[in-house]
């Protein structure tokens, strides 16, 4: 273990700071100025409109908190009103709301405002996190597992996460990334094991809902995997069946059909999209937060899901 978790640190490459560290996004832009550009620091996203009031005191103190940081962290301002979808998308339930990303991947946030010192604390954070100094030897190894998990090389990943959890048993990164492993197995039991392990002021981090939102699907699915038959039966005698089409999504998502998954739901969409209150949108939702942000699935889905919705 020490092989991997003893490894000296590396300093950051230098890089985003001549970014513009505070700027407007939208739904067109939202992969190349977060997704992508987290690669280089870390990416707070601020959703906000012009009608919230403390929308109005969180931006200015967020601003001076980012610009303070010395392009270790960039903003990018998102209004709500003028991008609905991705505000629906990234399951915005009140403003204003705050998401940090860094590899692209969601890494913490809060919701409402908060006192000018939470919102420095906040940001300092993401400005370490997106590498400002030497990396830990932890970092180091959980940098080592996700280029092998990147690589398609699950079990060296597995590996190096569970040497990390003998260091730090609550490691959030790498329970869920064990969690995921189990879950590809269709070991159920092991990834709830691992997911009852966060710590409970971990609880709401965005990895962590990400992956007991697999977990739920994955239950519905093992539930509804040997229903397939009987569920292609009924679709073939009426293809407006769109709860057995809703049933079969979730069934092929849990064995792993995710495409075929995605196209029952569009299916429904493009039938009747108010269908039972938007529940084959609502699925589709899970099915991207299950699946993750930056995956190229889901980066693909979420602009068909917009053409449709929007033409």
């Amino acid at each position: 273990m020490d092989a991997i978790i003893g490894k000296p640190g590396k300093g950051p490459a230098p890089g985003g700071a001549a970014a513009a560290a505070v700027k407007d996004g939208s739904t067109a832009t939202f992969m190349a100025d977060v997704i992508d550009a987290s690669a280089e620091a870390a990416i707070v996203v601020d959703f906000w409109a012009p009608w919230c009031g403390p929308c109005k005191q969180l931006g200015p103190a967020l601003e001076k908190a980012v610009k303070d940081a010395k392009g270790a962290v960039r903003l990018v301002k998102i209004n709500v009103d003028e991008n609905p979808e991705l505000a629906q998308q990234m399951r915005i339930q009140s403003i204003p709301a705050v998401y940090a990303f860094k590899d692209g991947r969601p890494v913490d946030g809060f919701v409402g405002a908060l006192p000018e010192g939470q919102i420095k604390q906040f940001v300092q954070r993401l400005a370490a996190l997106g590498g400002a100094g030497a990396a830990s030897p932890v970092d180091d190894a959980l940098a080592l597992a996700k280029e092998a998990q990147s690589a398609g090389d699950a079990a060296r990943a597995a590996n190096i996460w569970t040497q990390v959890l003998q260091h730090e048993p609550q490691n959030v990164a790498a329970l869920v990334g064990l969690a995921r492993v189990a879950l590809d197995k269709k070991d159920i039991a092991q990834a709830k094991a691992l997911i009852e392990r966060v710590p409970a002021d971990q609880a709401a981090h965005a990895d962590v809902a990400a992956v007991k939102t697999a977990l739920e699907l994955a239950e519905a699915g093992q539930k509804a995997a040997g229903e397939v038959g009987k569920l292609e039966a009924r679709l073939a005698a009426d293809p407006k069946d769109h709860q057995a089409r809703l049933d079969l999504a979730v069934a092929l998502f849990a064995a792993g059909a995710r495409d075929q998954a995605i196209d029952h739901l569009f299916e429904i969409i493009k039938r009747d999209r108010a269908w039972n209150e938007d529940a084959a949108r609502k699925q589709l939702l899970k099915f991207f937060e299950a699946i993750g942000l930056a995956d190229p699935l889901t980066v693909a889905s979420r602009r068909r899901l917009s053409s449709i919705l929007f033409s």
